[in-house]
């Protein structure tokens, strides 16, 4: 079955001449469970298209599924809704809310998603990152890999069954990455998710199942990509 489809996608950012075409006629079809690793040079789209393909970024053209939804339809209110549910984001810099606790920011949106055992769930979830020790510090209190954990566990809390990753060692020492890479896979596989993961690095590139090349808004061919 497939998670995510995207058809004749394409985006431009900027206006008058600063108009840049990001992402040009873009087919991609991402199957359940899947792992897929988007890569291309610096400029390539890759994570804009990964925006996109999580709904955090709507195509000029075109039309993006998840999970059957069509993502293209739904109003900002109702892609809110659906990520909530279904899709888990980490970024490369953490987006951690800096007034809030570890615990707090991963039942945050569990909270917003009107689930009545937000705080529980949010132990459980950073019990199973290995910081349930650092639960009520703040991040500025945290180093980098476990602020990362941090944010691994409020995109894993909600059980998505899609989870999109920008760059997530990007941050972080070569230790610490392969740490948290370790995490990120090991989850994704133990709950069933398909994984999405934008990265410059080729080794944990070629832990994904399919490797993705981007060129200049295009996903290269597959046979052109060895």
């Amino acid at each position: 079955m497939t998670a995510i489809e995207l058809r004749g996608v394409n985006l431009a950012l900027g206006s008058g001449a600063a108009r840049v075409h990001i992402l040009k006629d873009v087919d991609l079809d991402i199957a359940r469970g899947e792992a897929v690793g988007l890569v291309g040079p610096s400029g390539s789209g890759k994570s804009t298209l990964l925006m996109v393909l999580a709904g955090l970024e709507k195509p000029d053209r075109g039309t993006v599924k998840a999970l059957g939804e069509e993502l293209t339809a739904l109003d900002e209110d109702q892609l809110a809704r659906f990520r909530g549910r279904n899709i888990g984001v980490v970024f490369q810099s953490f987006h951690l809310i800096p007034t809030m606790t570890a615990l707090e920011n991963v039942a945050t949106p569990l909270e917003l998603a009107g689930a009545p055992d937000a705080f529980e769930r949010a132990r459980a979830e950073l019990a199973s990152v290995g910081l349930m020790d650092r639960a009520n510090h703040h991040p500025a209190q945290l180093s980098g890999g476990e602020q990362q954990r941090v944010a691994l566990a409020r995109a894993l809390a909600p059980r998505p069954e899609i989870l999109v990753a920008d760059e997530p060692t990007g941050n972080l020492d070569e230790t610490t990455g392969k740490q948290i890479a370790d995490l990120l896979f090991a989850k994704s596989a133990e709950r069933g998710a398909t994984l999405v993961l934008v990265t410059h690095d080729a080794s944990l590139a070629a832990r994904c199942g399919r490797v993705v090349r981007l060129r200049s808004g295009r996903i290269e061919p597959e046979a052109d990509a060895a």
